[in-house]
């Protein structure tokens, strides 16, 4: 066998050991990638009590509730279905009825979903893409509808600065 033969042989027994391994690793992940369930999937699924996973969706309506030491009880949901959720901790400021959602945590006997993490959207029209595909799959999502918002009107400041130099200098 010459050198360049087993540096071949080498090359292509490391490379086929490499291969192994990521598609082992993607094979234990096919489980746990999907980023987040919509009620609906949890309602269709039979997921069994004590599983980890992310919801979301849009707080319901009315279901906002406030408790003693930071409990906070409120549902989500795609319009479809809903999820009973319970969580204990500081929520973002953006937090409120009518936004998307992701909530991370436990799902408890009976439904009831114990989240240890919520997250909200961060402006006036964001919304997670999950949360927005699953809402256009079932048609309730429109673009450029009531869920997107204006554009920001400039401030004098900024209407200034567009003008050129002051002359009061």
């Amino acid at each position: 066998m010459t050198r360049k033969s087993r540096r071949l042989i080498l090359i292509a027994a490391c490379g086929s050991v490499l291969a192994l391994a990521v598609g082992l690793i993607l094979f234990a992940m096919s489980g746990s990638i999907v980023f987040f369930r919509s009620p609906s999937e949890i309602a269709l699924q039979a997921i069994a009590p004590g599983t980890r996973l992310r919801l979301g969706g849009l707080v319901k309506d009315g279901s906002l509730k406030r408790g003693p030491d930071q409990a906070v009880d409120f549902a989500v949901t795609d319009t479809n279905a809903t999820v009973a959720v319970h969580y204990k901790g500081l929520l973002p400021d953006l937090f409120r009825e009518g936004q998307g959602v992701v909530a991370e945590g436990v799902l408890e006997p009976g439904g009831m979903f114990r989240a240890d993490t919520v997250l909200a959207k961060h402006d006036e029209s964001y919304m997670p893409r999950e949360v927005a595909d699953a809402l256009k799959a079932q048609g309730r999502w429109q673009e450029g509808g009531p869920n997107k918002a204006a554009p920001p009107k400039p401030t004098t400041a900024a209407a200034n600065s567009t003008l050129g130099p002051r002359s009061e200098r």
